[in-house]
């Protein structure tokens, strides 16, 4: 084995430092929100009081956020997952220009989405006081990470062969969409889902542009709390936040490192998971008796 030299040190140690600057703060925020009084430190002693009065003041916020994402998350695979199968398989400059357009969104700052949204359906009352329009922009931000997800899945596979065996089998197109594309995308559906979820729960411009008082998303109560209260309920704010969204990155890590490892290792014509949507069918269509 190799022995490692002072430079490995020296690169660890400042790779360690740059952790520490960055997690420092967020430890000290979660411990002010768990504190009795921030101003005199843990000495004064840890309690669950402040999280009481978020849940108390803010509760209304979090579960209007989860609403958001789950309905989110839905219309995104609805879209996303039919959008990214027929621009990867027509190919071509138009679905690549197509591919860019929607993915715009991504280079154009929320407040512009919203001012955009609002400009154009702000003079419609019912729909600008509901949250269905805060949805409409959450999704806007976040269908290009679950068509860019699928589409990277379905470029690693043939999936054009597998269309063609389970039509020569006599499915029909609906048969082949859910029965061979949409198994055989399930790994970039479940990578796009995480990122929709992760990115609505936690999207603040575009929400703050576009909330009413009777539509706040849960970063918008964060910042109201920060603004209006006591130091002590914003960091148990954050807190609740945290426990919100970090099991999410975690899965999303998860998620990432086994297809990081087939990726590395795969051989395009012995990838056992080209067969696996055919396979499905011909089992179930062919064999069944």
């Amino acid at each position: 084995m190799r022995r490692r030299t002072w430079t490995f040190y020296a690169q660890f140690a400042f790779t360690l430092l740059v952790c520490l600057f960055l997690l420092v703060p967020v430890v000290m925020s979660v411990l002010a929100g768990v504190t009795v009084n921030f101003l005199q430190g843990l000495g004064s002693g840890l309690t669950l009081q402040w999280v009481y009065e978020v849940w108390r003041l803010y509760s209304d916020t979090i579960f209007l956020s989860l609403l958001i994402a789950i309905a989110c998350l839905a219309t995104t695979i609805v879209i996303g997952v039919p959008a990214a199968y027929v621009l990867a398989k027509r190919g071509g400059p138009v679905a690549r220009m197509i591919e860019e357009t929607l993915t715009l969104p991504l280079a154009i700052p929320g407040l512009a989405i919203a001012l955009a949204l609002l400009i154009t359906y702000g003079g419609i009352r019912e729909f600008r006081a509901s949250w269905v329009f805060i949805l409409v922009g959450h999704v806007l931000y976040t269908l290009p990470f679950m068509i860019r997800a699928v589409m990277a899945v379905l470029s690693s596979i043939n999936f054009r062969v597998l269309e063609e065996g389970a039509a020569s089998l006599g499915a029909g197109f609906w048969q082949r969409f859910f029965g061979v594309i949409v198994p055989n995308c399930r790994s970039g559906i479940l990578a796009g889902s995480l990122m929709v979820v992760t990115l609505s729960i936690g999207e603040f411009n575009i929400t703050w542009m576009l909330h009413t008082p009777l539509t706040k998303t849960l970063p918008v109560g964060l910042a109201d709390s920060y603004a209006s209260m006591r130091l002590e309920i914003g960091s148990a704010y954050t807190l609740v936040f945290l426990v919100m969204i970090l099991p999410l990155l975690v899965a999303m890590q998860v998620w990432a490192q086994p297809r990081k490892r087939r990726a590395a290792v795969a051989e395009p014509e012995a990838d056992p998971a080209q067969s696996e949507g055919l396979t499905r069918y011909v089992a179930r269509e062919v064999v069944r008796p």
